[in-house]
Parts: C-alpha cells; structure tokens; sequence
C-alpha cells in the first residue's frame, strides 16, 4: 500500500470511498461532492489537500483530507483533518494509521504545531485508533 496525492484520474475511485464516508456518518453531501473534488484538486495554499491509499493492485483504499489554517493560541499554524475513511472490508489493516500518519508528515513539513480532527462518540472503532495515534481533549463542539 502506498499513500499519495490524490490526482484527477482518482476521481472514479474517490467517490466509492467518499460515498461510504458519508454513509457511515449518515450524510449526504453529493450536492457539492463535485465541488469538493474541484476544490481538493485544485487547491489554495492552505487547502484543501486529499491523500488516497493505494493497494498494490492499484484499487484506492482509503482517503483523508486535511487542511491548514492560522491559530490564536500558537505562532505556527494548525492542520485540521477534515475526513478520513477506510474501506469497511479492510479496516484494521492499518489504512487509517498510515493515513493519518501522512497527513502528520505534511504537517511537519509545513510547520504546523498540531494535527486535530473531530469524530463522533460512535465511532469506537476509529476511536481506538486515535487513542492510539493522538490525546483526546477535553473540548465539546458547538456549531450554528
């Protein structure tokens, strides 16, 4: 498996895993979905970005998108990870790991002080991944 950019050929591949994301999160964004693509393939430079995981066989097996924005607390900017999803038939074979473990590497690159995301409560699965790859903080999110 490889991690890499994601480029407009992936476009057909993506949207399986971006469908599923949504599914599983009870959403439905294929309103912008062709937006979103647009903006993650031709992104500013703070982002939007997207990585895809590649098996061997060439099949994209996983996304992330992520992004960088400036922080009040910090001189350095923050990377928010927007999204992050695996095939449901191969989860626990390190797709999110290694994900979210490239989104870190470009946050280092780029100078950032921290790496955070969001999840719900359900997601227990993802969840002990993340307790073992982050600290989870204390915060509650609000949003109008």
């Amino acid at each position: 498996m490889i991690i890499r950019p994601a480029c407009p050929d992936d476009f057909e591949n993506w949207l399986p895993l971006w469908e599923g994301y949504q599914a599983y999160y009870k959403a439905d964004l294929s309103a912008i979905t062709k937006n979103t693509w647009a903006r993650l393939m031709n992104p500013p430079a703070n982002g939007p970005f997207a990585l895809v995981a590649e098996a061997d066989d060439g099949a994209l097996v996983g996304l992330t998108h992520y992004t960088f924005h400036a922080h009040t607390w910090r001189a350095e900017p923050s990377c928010y990870l927007i999204d992050l999803f695996a095939k449901k038939s191969l989860r626990g074979k390190g797709i999110g790991r290694a994900l979210i473990e490239a989104v870190y590497a470009r946050a280092d690159a780029h100078g950032a002080g921290q790496v955070y995301w969001l999840t719900e409560e359900f997601n227990t699965d993802g969840r002990r991944l993340y307790d073992k790859v982050a600290t989870q903080t204390p915060f509650i999110k609000y949003q109008r």
